[in-house]
């Protein structure tokens, strides 16, 4: 549609409009049926470009008995050649005209979010230094991209009070168009941001005694139709960092969302909401001392029940070989049992399996005496299965299906018995 009237650009308030079909093509779609694409010589919906998703709404054509069909429009993309297609579920024919209805709801919320990202940018190039890189208005949030390694807390505060001061007075938001030079000049002088890659007229999104910046999308015509700009988080990406905000009622639904999980939380715990970060403070300070507790007692108990088990299996043949099996102990506890039951008395190899999940967690361990290698042992015999696992001479662990446990557990047995006797000085 590079030769069509692109009414958003003049009038981003128009809601309906009337256009001719100058050309329609069959499309692929993932699902059932087919999708058409629909060029038209004028249209006020905005394509996806710049970081702003494309508009929704209906063509509306009437067919020649009069009645009048309602098509909705699912998305609207640009071409490389500057077309506008408009997507469509079913084919009209070229040549016949249509009435376009934005649906207005969600192009007022994007021209809320785009023109809070031209404000938020603004205000942190004037007072922070930090320049907009890229931006995304996404289906919940918006974010922007900053080449700043970071950005302090109170910065960030001070940057989204002056923002909504802005808001507040609602200075107005106005459209202009500049040549190639122009522009250049006006680059040059400070009076404009950043500059397009590109030759030709230029439009010129302008907030009074704030910022001035070439853009093809769609924005309010006074700040204070941003209706307010809640800056959510900042997180660490590649290039600097990310700031997600939300502007107009997806601030309010942030702040409702907000508010309702914080009194949920505070029901739950029994205060509340200002006395909430110190309690959680508290509850994770007795979790983690709970847990070394925990530990220290996990510690204890295997300690004492590895002295149990070694007791009831005597040396033969010089070595002391221990095989067991838990259903009721998670793979960490057993895996602490081998560790401990080895290092507990002389001559002692243990295969100790975890069996509460399939497939089983294997450990084989042996006592600092015996100088064969746990990991080549295991690795041996699960490689034998066509299994992996492995581990470091005195501690090795791998899986194997339940089924094929005893087969493993007798290649181990034999595999012990040959390490054993090859190691034993007599």
């Amino acid at each position: 549609m590079s030769n069509s009237n692109r009414l958003y650009y003049s009038d981003p308030f128009l809601k309906n409009f009337t256009a001719r079909i100058t050309e329609i093509r069959e499309s692929a779609c993932p699902g059932p049926g087919s999708m058409w694409q629909i060029a038209l010589d004028r249209s006020a919906f905005y394509p996806t470009s710049g970081g702003q998703p494309f508009d929704t709404g209906l063509l509306t054509t009437a067919s020649s008995s009069g009645s009048q069909a309602d098509i909705p429009v699912d998305q609207v993309k640009e071409d490389d050649l500057g077309t506008v297609w408009h997507f469509v579920q079913q084919p009209l024919p070229a040549g016949a005209h249509v009435e376009g209805h934005i649906d207005w709801t969600r192009r007022f919320d994007h021209m809320q979010q785009h023109t809070g990202q031209h404000l938020l940018s603004a205000v942190l190039v004037r007072e922070l230094h930090a320049p907009t890189v890229s931006f995304h208005l996404g289906a919940e949030t918006s974010t922007i991209d900053l080449t700043i390694p970071a950005i302090a807390h109170h910065s960030l505060e001070r940057v989204e009070r002056m923002a909504n001061d802005i808001i507040g007075e609602d200075r107005p938001v106005t459209i202009s168009y500049a040549s190639r030079e122009e522009a250049e000049a006006m680059l040059a002088s400070g009076e404009l941001r950043k500059l397009p890659d590109r030759e030709g007229t230029l439009r010129v999104i302008d907030i009074a005694d704030l910022d001035r910046n070439t853009c093809g999308g769609t924005h309010v015509r006074a700040t204070g139709q941003i209706g307010g700009l809640l800056i959510r988080r900042v997180e660490k990406v590649s290039r600097g960092v990310r700031v997600e905000f939300v502007c107009g009622l997806r601030a309010v639904r942030a702040a409702r969302a907000d508010s309702a999980i914080l009194s949920e939380t505070a029901g739950l715990l029994s205060t509340g909401a200002p006395e909430l970060p110190g309690l959680v403070k508290q509850i994770l300070a007795d979790s983690k001392a709970a847990a070394k507790a925990t530990q220290r007692l996990r510690e204890e108990l295997a300690v004492y029940q590895a002295a149990e088990i070694v007791k009831e299996v005597p040396i033969e043949n010089g070595s002391r070989i221990i095989l067991r099996g838990w259903k009721d102990r998670d793979r960490d506890f057993v895996k602490l049992l081998a560790s401990r039951a080895a290092a507990s008395a002389l001559s002692t190899v243990v295969f100790f399996r975890a069996e509460e999940n399939d497939p089983v967690r294997v450990f084989l361990a042996r006592s600092s005496d015996l100088k064969f290698n746990c990991g080549s042992l295991l690795k041996e015999a699960l490689a034998s299965l066509g299994l992996r696992g492995g581990g470091s001479p005195d501690l090795a662990q791998g899986e194997v299906p339940a089924k094929d446990e005893p087969a493993l557990r007798a290649l181990l047995t034999d595999a012990i018995h040959r390490a054993v006797t090859a190691t034993d000085p007599a």
